[in-house]
């Protein structure tokens, strides 16, 4: 196949970028001796210019004066959304990196409090959700969220999202590298492209530490992999979702000051040749098939980043990495949730809030409580997990005390999307689902190990991730007396590890009313092996199958 050139953008030397974005390359700094531009962060304060017309817009849609459709085209770009019913909204608070500081804490559990916020969200994409708010409650929290560098700007929409990364890098032992500084430098120049035009659905792009691939570099629209040589490899064109496909490796052995280089080679790459005809195809993965194969695809990226390097454009990075001169108390912090940092002394502790939403009273709690500790932060995770690092033994024993309310097993931590109850294009409630499968396994008393954390999303968006999990539900129908009853579609060997990605095949369609008793049985028949799920699997990765056959083929 023949890749189309555009000789113009090349002559151009890439120098500018539409001049929908002129007023927001104040984010970078001008060289006319060199002709170059280089890269600064936009200052927060910048995107207040924008909340006026967000206010006036959301006050007509909660007057009657604009559709629910029209609305939510528009509030995404806000990182807000009406909530299903159109009585509510929601705000994504953006989280770059997954790092929660304490100071970020600190502004959202003020808001938490001043509003009585009760319903929050640990997303898979490393952000944190505020539901169930007024439109007077948004326009406060959005706006003075700045001051805090919380950006809610492009937190939906058609716009770059947060830039995910690794929860431990920086203080996980075995880790190739710290990445933290990488992912935070890439998510400031991705700010600069909020309102480019062009832009693919959902952008993501990400950053992970070592080949346990936490944050799914592999298939992202953009991911950095880290290499044991301080390197990266990079992958395009990835996602998960309808059309689901793993990332085409693009580069290896990238310097990482070289990152940003890749991510405007993939902007042009999607601006030459992505879909915008069809909303429903306008992401990246969809160039793999629309350019005839993966090959071609990396041919196609390849040509656009060579003209953004021959353009004279530096987007050459210089960071610095993770320090913590903390030194541990002297005391040990033992226990299933307590990780050995890679600094002598420190501890991590995780947290993970049943189905990702902390109760306001423990997360705010928390936030108290590491306010007076020195270099702590929060590390939220795309499991849905939380993570408090840099904490002496002392201080672990605290943070566990405050957190006791989280998963106590292995299946506990199971993931879930938000739901249908809240979420305008959800099938299903995938939280209701998680919770009635965790009081069904408590009620059975199963020992843990016996059952894998499961994904649960609630449409085929993926947004629980049920495609690369060991067990996946997607929420779907299932016809009973020829009557539809609510369902999810089962996936069963899903993969993540880089090397090993692979996709969950799909077993078919259980009732919602019954999967419960299908988890139960499932985790018996591997209880009664003495192995755990993950050994009972290996050994026989259809056994899973014949537990699940009378579910799935019940009530045809």
């Amino acid at each position: 196949m023949q890749v189309r050139a555009e000789p113009a953008l090349v002559k151009q030397g890439y120098e500018t970028m539409l001049t929908s974005v002129q007023g927001y390359l104040n984010g970078y700094r001008l060289s006319a001796k060199k002709g170059r531009i280089r890269m600064k962060t936009i200052d927060c304060q910048t995107w207040k210019q924008d909340l006026q017309e967000f206010k006036e817009k959301t006050e007509a849609f909660y007057a009657g004066e604009l559709d629910k459709m029209a609305y939510k085209g528009f509030s995404g770009y806000y990182g807000s959304y009406a909530q299903k019913g159109g009585k509510a909204s929601m705000l994504r608070l953006r989280m770059t990196a997954g790092r929660v500081t304490k100071e970020k804490m600190a502004f959202t559990a003020k808001a938490i409090r001043e509003h009585a916020i009760n319903r929050i969200h640990f997303t898979t994409c490393q952000t944190i959700q505020l539901h169930d708010l007024t439109k007077e409650t948004v326009f406060d929290i959005m706006e003075k969220a700045l001051d805090f560098g919380i950006v809610t700007m492009g937190g939906g929409g058609d716009f770059p999202r947060n830039v995910m990364c690794s929860p431990l890098t920086g203080v996980e032992k075995g880790e190739y590298f710290d990445v933290l500084p990488y992912a935070e430098a890439a998510s400031d120049y991705l700010m600069n492209f909020i309102k480019a035009e062009k832009m693919p659905r959902k952008l993501k792009v990400c950053f992970s530490n070592s080949p346990a691939n936490i944050p799914h570099a592999t298939y992202r629209d953009l991911g950095f992999a880290a290499r044991e040589d301080g390197t990266f490899d990079v992958y395009g064109a990835g996602g998960l979702g309808n059309n689901p496909k793993f990332g085409v490796k693009v580069a290896e052995s990238v310097a990482p000051e070289k990152i940003l280089y890749y991510i405007k080679a993939m902007w042009l790459t999607f601006r030459a040749y992505g879909n915008y005809e069809n909303r429903g195809k306008a992401r990246t993965r969809y160039m793999q098939d629309a350019l005839g194969g993966a090959e071609n695809f990396a041919k196609a990226f390849q040509e656009k980043l060579n003209g953004v390097l021959e353009s004279g454009e530096n987007l050459d990075l210089s960071v610095s990495g993770f320090s913590c001169p903390k030194k541990g108390d002297g005391f040990a912090a033992t226990g299933r949730r307590v990780m050995e940092q890679k600094q002598d002394g420190l501890y991590t502790v995780s947290w993970h809030p049943l189905g990702g939403q902390p109760s306001a009273s423990t997360f705010c709690a928390l936030s108290d409580l590491l306010q007076t500790m020195d270099g702590v932060e929060m590390r939220l995770a795309p499991d849905e997990t939380a993570y408090i690092i840099n904490l002496t033994g002392g201080e672990a024993k605290k943070v566990l005390e405050v957190t006791s309310d989280g998963a106590a097993s292995l299946f506990e931590t199971s993931v879930s999307c938000i739901g249908a109850s809240i979420c305008q294009v959800g099938v299903r409630d995938s939280q209701a689902l998680l919770a009635s499968c965790i009081e069904a396994v408590r009620k059975a008393e199963l020992p843990d190990g016996a059952l894998p954390q499961i994904h649960i999303s609630g449409c085929p968006s993926s947004c629980g991730t049920h495609q690369t999990g060991a067990i996946g539900f997607r929420g779907g129908v299932k016809m009973v007396d020829k009557k539809p009853n609510s369902a999810f579609v089962l996936y069963v060997n899903g993969q993540s590890l880089q090397g090993k990605e692979t996709m969950g095949r799909e077993l078919g369609t259980i009732l919602e009313t019954e999967i419960p008793s299908f988890l139960v049985e499932l985790g018996k028949t591997v209880a009664e092996s003495h192995m755990t799920f993950e050994e009972w699997n290996a050994k026989d990765t259809e056994a899973i199958d014949r537990v699940a056959a009378p579910y799935v083929n019940g009530h045809a």
